[in-house]
C-alpha cells in the first residue's frame, strides 16, 4: 500500500485523526476533553480522568479505548497502590499525530516538525539577506521533504496540518530591512497561505509571528502557571502578545500586543516608537556602522560572537525603553507578569531581562502594583513552535482559545 503524503491520500487502515470544531457530538467533545487534560497533566489514570471531567467511569473507559485504538494514547507502567487494582496511567502517544510550522522572518526562515506530545522532532534554519516569495516557496517545497524524511509512511499519514507564522504586511519597512522595494512589494499581492495550500492537502493556518511566539509561551512555558501576562518578543522588529484568562487575546484587528508601536522618548528627547530602539534591526545597523558583520545575528542565533560594543549599547538603550513600555502596559492590563523572550542567545536574554529590571527602578511607577519581569521559556524557536502547534491544538484540544483565533 503506498501513501503519498504530499497529495494527502490516506491508507484505509489509518484512522481519521481530525477532531476539529467542524465535527459535532458529545463523544467527540469528550474525546478532546480527555486529550486536553492529559496534555495538561502529562499522564492520567482513567479514575482521575473521570474525577476531573465528571464523566462516568464507563464513559471514560470507552473514550480511552477508542483513543488508544486510534493511536493517540498509550499506556504507561501500572502504578501499584496499597489496596485494589494497580492504576494504569495514559499519556499522549508522540507518534499519534504530527504538524509542521513555518516561520517567515525578515532575516531567516525556519521549518519545524512537532509531534502530538509537543516534542520538536526536527528543525531547519535558513538565513537570508531578505525574504522573497520565490525563495520562501522553494524553502517550503524542498524543506518540508527534508523535514519529514525520517518519518515512516504511517507517520506521514498522521500529519495533521501546517501553521505559518509571519509578520503582517511583510512588504512594509523596506528601508529598515535594506531590501529592494520591488522585492518586498512582491509580498503585497502574494498569498503565502494559498500558495502553500496548493502544495499539500493538509489544512494550512496563518498567524502573526509575534502572536505565534506568545502562543508558544502560553502552551509550553509560563502559561502553564500564569493566567495572564504581557509578552515582549525581540525579533528583527520587536513584537508582543497579550494573554488574558489563559487565552491569547488578539483584539479586534489582530493587533493586540503590538508593543512595537508604543511611544517612547529617544535619547535626543523626541518621541519615537519602541520598534526603533529595541529591535534587532537597530543592533544590526550599529554593528554595521562599526565595520562589523551583522550576519552574526542570523547565521547562528545561539551564538553572537563578534557583536562587540554595539551589543552593550543596544542592551542599555533597549532595556530602558522596554522598562518604560512595560510600566505603561501594566498600567492598562494589571496582569501577573511581563515576559521577555526573543531570537537571541540565552546569555543575551538573561542580560536583557536583568537590565530591564534595573531600568524599572528608575521608572515612576506610583499607583502601580509591583510586577515581575521574567525570562521567556522558548527562545528563538518560539515563532515556529507556535505555528506548528496550531494544527495539533485545532484538532485535539477542547478550547481553540487556548491557542488563538484566526484573524478574520
Amino acid at each position: 500500500m503506498s501513501i503519498e503524503w504530499a497529495s494527502g491520500t490516506r491508507g484505509d487502515s489509518y484512522p481519521e485523526l481530525s477532531r476539529g470544531t467542524t465535527q459535532t457530538g458529545v463523544r467527540l467533545y469528550n474525546e478532546r476533553l480527555i486529550l486536553s487534560l492529559i496534555r495538561l497533566h502529562g499522564q492520567l489514570p482513567k479514575a482521575e480522568m473521570a474525577r476531573l471531567t465528571g464523566l462516568s467511569a464507563q464513559t471514560v473507559s470507552v473514550i480511552v479505548r477508542q483513543l488508544e485504538a486510534d493511536g493517540l494514547l498509550k499506556r504507561r507502567t501500572p502504578q501499584r497502590g496499597k489496596v485494589g487494582q494497580p492504576l494504569v496511567p495514559f499519556e499522549l502517544d508522540s507518534n499519534g499525530a504530527f504538524s509542521i510550522g513555518l516561520k517567515v522572518g525578515r532575516r531567516s526562515g525556519d521549518l519545524m516538525l512537532l509531534d502530538l506530545a509537543g516534542k520538536v522532532r526536527h528543525t531547519i534554519h535558513r538565513p537570508y539577506s531578505f525574504p522573497s516569495p520565490a525563495e520562501m516557496m522553494g524553502f517550503v517545497t524542498f524543506g518540508v521533504e527534508e523535514l519529514v524524511s525520517g518519518l515512516s509512511a504511517e507517520q506521514r499519514a498522521r500529519i495533521s496540518g501546517m501553521g505559518i507564522a509571519a509578520p503582517f504586511e511583510l512588504w512594509n519597512w523596506a528601508e529598515d530591512v535594506g531590501a529592494p522595494a520591488d522585492v518586498l512589494m512582491a509580498w503585497k499581492d502574494f498569498d503565502l497561505q494559498a500558495e502553500i495550500a496548493k502544495l499539500f492537502s493538509w489544512p494550512i493556518h496563518f498567524c502573526n509571528d509575534a502572536s505565534a511566539a506568545c502562543a508558544a509561551e502560553l502552551l509550553f512555558g509560563h502559561g502553564r502557571d500564569l493566567q495572564d501576562f504581557a509578552y515582549f518578543y525581540m525579533g528583527y522588529f520587536i513584537g508582543g502578545g497579550v494573554v488574558l484568562n489563559g487565552s491569547l487575546y488578539l483584539g479586534r484587528h489582530g493587533n493586540a500586543g503590538a508593543f512595537a508601536s508604543l511611544p517612547v522618548t529617544s535619547a535626543s528627547g523626541r518621541s519615537e516608537q519602541l520598534v526603533h530602539s529595541t529591535s534587532l534591526a537597530a543592533l544590526e545597523r550599529d554593528i554595521l556602522r562599526e565595520g562589523g558583520d551583522p550576519e552574526v545575528l542570523w547565521r547562528d542565533p545561539a551564538e553572537w560572537r563578534g557583536a562587540g560594543p554595539a551589543l552593550d549599547r543596544w542592551l542599555a538603550h533597549a532595556a530602558r525603553d522596554v522598562a518604560t513600555a512595560a510600566a505603561g502596559v501594566m498600567a492598562v492590563l494589571d496582569c501577573s507578569a511581563i515576559i521577555i523572550d526573543g531570537a537571541v542567545p540565552l546569555g543575551v536574554r538573561s542580560r536583557f531581562v536583568e537590565a530591564v529590571q534595573q531600568a524599572l527602578t528608575l521608572v515612576d511607577r506610583q499607583g502601580l502594583a509591583a510586577f515581575p519581569v521574567l525570562e521567556g521559556s522558548v527562545g528563538g524557536d518560539a515563532r515556529a513552535l507556535g505555528a506548528a502547534s496550531l494544527p495539533l491544538f485545532d484538532n485535539f484540544i477542547i478550547n481553540r482559545n487556548v491557542l488563538f483565533k484566526e484573524k478574520a
